[in-house]
């Protein structure tokens, strides 16, 4: 199990698609909150096809939800300001017993937080003569007990990941590392 410092996680769920807008609201909202919370929004850059042509794309890892970083007592005294900002629905597991993240939720977010970084990047892996992918570097490191597909052609891995007992898939993009022939 993963401790912090007294200091904890907390989970909230927000509009869908709505995590950046209800950030940027919050901080101009509540101000004087910066020095109690860090709110965090981790995302993922994937190459995404359309029409043929390749964009890069930035897109949340746990898409409708935010992390707080902060002290119970902060996060309980002052959770009206949350409740007060557009776009907010829940804490979890729910509004009326706030908890901290713990177990294999905080480690799954810490992964994402203090590993990757705010935004997780492309991860470098190498692929067995059995087709087993091996992740050498990146935010799939780790992770590779939970790949449930690879789809070698567009170079993303399908990762399932939970969050208070809820399941969800999200592609992570790849690039294979060839061999070197001796």
């Amino acid at each position: 199990m993963v401790y912090c410092r007294g200091v904890n996680y907390y989970a909230i769920q927000v509009r869908p698609r709505g995590e950046g807008r209800f950030m940027r609201l919050f901080d101009a909202l509540h101000p004087q909150a910066r020095p109690l919370f860090s709110v965090h929004f981790p995302r993922r850059t994937l190459s995404v096809r359309r029409k043929g042509v390749v964009r890069p794309s930035v897109l949340a890892v746990f898409p409708g939800y935010l992390f707080v970083e902060a002290e119970q007592q902060d996060v309980a005294a002052e959770s009206r300001l949350f409740r007060r900002t557009e776009g907010f629905r829940r804490f979890l597991p729910s509004n009326r017993d706030i908890k901290p993240l713990a177990g294999r939720d905080l480690e799954l977010v810490l992964h994402f937080v203090k590993k990757t970084g705010p935004l997780a990047g492309i991860s470098r892996v190498r692929f067995d003569e059995n087709s087993r992918i091996t992740v050498t570097d990146g935010p799939l490191r780790g992770l590779e007990g939970m790949i449930v597909k690879v789809d070698k052609r567009k170079r993303r891995a399908k990762v399932r990941l939970s969050l208070y007992e809820e399941a969800f898939t999200v592609d992570l993009a790849f690039e294979v590392m060839e061999e070197r022939a001796p």
